[in-house]
């Protein structure tokens, strides 16, 4: 038992080089934006947030990160394939004493080699006039970055409803206050920004219906200003749901390796010694729910990951018990062995993307929906490693 644990334990070992070289190609090819978030506490700029990616409030407040003394970071979906990147400064005010900070920090963000699209976005309060630091930190990035366009987006409007006004009227607002208060807000910034938006992207317990009112508006203004690969990318994610999205993403990077583990459970289950390489075979399957757990931004110990087995596997474990059994039978019995434990690791790792990607959006895992996803995948996997030969 020892020396089939020693032959086969880095048959299925995937380095942290090999993890970083199939990132970093996605990472490459995907249309990443980075949406550089510049206002007051409290202006809207993790509603923003909200309302691009569709996660609650306590998930965008627990991604972003400290980046410098007064910028924080948060990548969606996560940190090692970021559909969107939003750095936000934070403790900005009217102290001139900390405006050339925050502008030498935001420069030397911008100064950093990227792929990335950049776009600015400055929010203000529908009723707030004090402006000057905000004036002043837009107008130097737009004298040294005249190339990255810069969009005003005006918040809060139902701070300037008339009184009695309980929801939002039809997009966009016709309320005199609300008119001459924008209209102002354009003035002032002038030839600052490229766009400017009306939004009023409320929390659901205020009770304003849509919660994220002017968000296609927003979307389409953000979407004139940047490069065609990911202003479609946005209004996909917008569109078709950001959960499908990030689904399919997640799910084609993560069949790379599926299909390297599969073949490998494959040539350990083909071993003609029943029950011998179980403990083998498993710790395969906890090495890929790992792996996977840690493209999901999971980081688990060997035993979660060995947790997270038990909690997805359900029926399967009486079937490879099952398989085992079959190996009694001389050659032909490790054929179905082999082809078995393929498929069913192909479907545990479909499983457990269902169950990250659940982790992932901030909801419960559903086990009635990662066993159907599991079931669907290992039929279909049982006709893609039949009569495999490893």
């Amino acid at each position: 038992m020892e020396q089939v644990t020693q032959l086969t334990s880095g048959w299925f070992n995937v380095s942290e080089e090999q993890v970083a070289e199939i990132l970093e190609k996605v990472r490459a090819e995907l249309p990443t934006t980075e949406a550089l978030l510049i206002g007051k506490p409290q202006s809207g700029k993790s509603s923003i947030v909200r309302g691009l990616t569709g996660v609650s409030s306590e998930i965008v407040g627990q991604g972003f990160r400290p980046h410098t003394q007064h910028t924080e970071r948060y990548a969606y979906p996560s940190n090692d394939l970021p559909l969107l990147i939003f750095t936000d400064t934070v403790g900005l005010g009217d102290v001139n004493r900390e405006t050339q900070l925050v502008i030498q920090e935001l420069i030397g963000d911008l100064q950093q080699q990227t792929q990335c699209a950049r776009v600015l976005i400055l929010t203000v309060k529908i009723n707030d006039f004090a402006t000057d630091t905000l004036r002043q930190i837009a107008q130097q990035l737009r004298q040294r970055y005249p190339e990255i366009p810069c969009l005003l987006a005006v918040t809060c409007l139902h701070e300037l409803y008339p009184s009695g006004t309980g929801d939002h009227p039809a997009y966009p607002p016709d309320y005199t206050e609300v008119n001459r208060a924008f209209s102002a807000l354009q003035n002032a910034f002038g030839e600052l920004c490229d766009r400017a938006v009306l939004i009023d992207f409320t929390l659901e317990e205020d009770d304003y219906h849509p919660v994220f009112y002017g968000l296609e508006a927003f979307r389409d203004a953000l979407a004139d200003l940047l490069p065609e690969a990911e202003a479609q990318a946005i209004h996909q994610l917008l569109e078709q749901g950001a959960g499908e999205k990030i689904g399919n993403l997640y799910r084609d990077v993560s069949r790379r390796y599926l299909l390297a583990f599969s073949i490998s459970a494959a040539t350990l289950a083909a071993v003609p010694l029943p029950f011998a390489t179980m403990p083998v075979l498993t710790a395969l399957q906890v090495s890929l729910v790992g792996l996977l757990g840690k493209l999901y931004g999971q980081t688990l110990t060997p035993s979660q990951a060995g947790g997270v087995v038990s909690a997805i596997a359900g029926g399967f474990v009486a079937q490879a018990i099952g398989r085992e059994l079959v190996k009694f039978i001389p050659g032909f019995g490790s054929v179905i062995a082999a082809s078995w434990a393929a498929a069913y690791t192909w479907a545990l790792g479909e499983g457990a993307c269902v169950y990250f990607g659940d982790l992932m959006g901030g909801k419960k895992p559903d086990p009635q929906k990662i066993q159907t996803v599991m079931q669907e995948a290992f039929k279909s996997a049982q006709e893609r490693f039949k009569g495999i030969k490893p």
